[in-house]
């Protein structure tokens, strides 16, 4: 396993990026040679891609990052789409070491070459703000710092997913529960429906979650139904009502009132706010 040990207390210095959508069911990556860091997050089908000799197959919701001097080509055709983002840094280190074990240091971050991510669509709204901040201000400051902290929320859903007690019973029926939340976030799913599927009382279940994650079952369902949201409000032209639809709310009016509470903004202002976004094809 490879590693990229950067160093962010200074940011990163972002060269350009933008969103690529694959032309037709032939198209290849060209092959070229990597000035700086380029960080791919997949959003749909898979980038068939070798870095050298190594062939990677780059799957909806997994990221992948290459250093500078890499030898990049499509191996094969690749109907899909993905953000990208180049960047480079001042001081990087690369770790070789499958027993790699992370500990935490201030102003240090640690990325693996390769990895599926545990919340693509946050990830996803960053880089669309990016991507609007460019368009918007061209201010390189601004942009340096987005970028930065795009790595560092790679970071954070790579290591920092963890259970504070320590208990590894409680955790693993902790993100039993995250899994079965997030495969069913399209349906009118309740608390107590939840509970039912793992054989435990709502009220212990909600607890045990709320002990961990900081907030209640209900409130993750929400908040998780929101990321979807904004994804699809600054990452597609779908209406709406149509949004609200494949979240199953009842009508536009209702998850309007959701959108804003966890917000601030309603679905239209937060999709105007963030309306530039880069797409080459």
């Amino acid at each position: 396993m490879i590693f990229y040990r950067f160093r962010v207390d200074v940011p990163v210095m972002m060269v350009m990026t933008g969103k690529f959508v694959s032309p037709n069911s032939q198209w290849k990556h060209m092959p070229r040679t990597l000035l700086e860091y380029e960080l791919f997050i997949q959003t749909r089908g898979t980038l068939y891609i070798s870095r050298d000799s190594e062939r990677i197959a780059l799957k909806e919701g997994e990221f992948l990052l290459m250093p500078p001097r890499t030898q990049q080509s499509g191996y094969q055709p690749s109907d899909c789409s993905f953000y990208w983002l180049h960047f480079s840094v001042q001081a990087c280190e690369t770790i070789r070491d499958d027993d790699f074990d992370h500990v935490y240091e201030p102003g240090v971050i640690v990325i693996p070459q390769k990895g599926v991510l545990r919340s693509p669509e946050k990830l996803i709204v960053m880089l669309k703000q990016l991507q609007d901040s460019i368009r918007s201000y061209r201010e390189e400051s601004l942009n340096n710092y987005l970028s930065t902290g795009i790595l560092c929320e790679l970071y954070n859903q790579m290591f920092f997913f963890h259970n504070p007690s320590g208990k590894q019973t409680k955790q693993q029926l902790f993100n039993d529960i995250v899994d079965y939340i997030k495969w069913n976030r399209h349906e009118n799913l309740k608390a107590n429906q939840v509970a039912q599927h793992f054989g435990y009382n709502a009220k212990h279940l909600s607890s045990l979650f709320s002990s961990i994650a900081g907030i209640s079952v209900k409130q993750f369902m929400l908040q998780d139904k929101m990321e979807v949201a904004k994804y699809l409000l600054s990452d597609t032209n779908q209406k709406i009502i149509d949004i609200a639809m494949q979240l199953a709310f009842p009508d536009s009016q209702s998850f309007t009132k959701a959108f804003k509470k966890i917000t601030g903004l309603t679905p239209t202002d937060y999709r105007n706010a963030y309306a530039n976004r880069l797409l080459n094809s």
